[in-house]
């Protein structure tokens, strides 16, 4: 008998259908936000600045866990696309203040909306009870693992 695992076991496991369905889900919504000119990372600083307050380019890479030089080079992108603008703090003049312009937002929406309708694809096969229990699921490890 071999000590190691079979694939069997491994389909079994929570880890790597998350990954395998995770993998599936990114490509899927890579390929719905590239119609809308943008990629997820793209997304994902158009929703943290919907988030909370204007925050500066540093403060997002500290939010976002990137590097600063990433989020300089999405808000290049983004600002191009008119989805964002740069003011400069008025209490530190050195510093550049992001905000979403209205073209932001409905960009934000575009791809809330894409995220929605690829939630209901993936889900079809789901009951309501079931699809209510993985939602429930997922924000609580996200909530205890994503936010560390």
């Amino acid at each position: 008998m071999s000590d190691v695992k079979g694939a069997a076991e491994l389909r079994a496991t929570i880890v790597f259908n998350l990954g395998t369905l995770g993998a599936v889900a990114a490509d899927r919504f890579a390929a719905r936000v590239e119609a809308l000119g943008l990629k997820p990372k793209h997304a994902g600083l158009l929703a943290a600045l919907d988030a909370g307050p204007a925050a500066s380019q540093q403060d997002l890479a500290r939010r976002l866990g990137v590097a600063p030089s990433l989020v300089v080079a999405l808000a290049d992108q983004l600002q191009e696309l008119g989805a964002l603008e740069r003011i400069r703090d008025p209490q530190d003049r050195r510093r550049q203040v992001l905000n979403l312009t209205p073209e932001g937002r409905a960009l934000l929406s575009r791809c809330a909306d894409a995220a929605r309708s690829l939630d209901d694809e993936l889900m079809a096969d789901l009951s309501d009870t079931q699809r209510s229990a993985l939602e429930q699921g997922l924000r609580l490890l996200g909530g205890q693992h994503l936010t560390h």
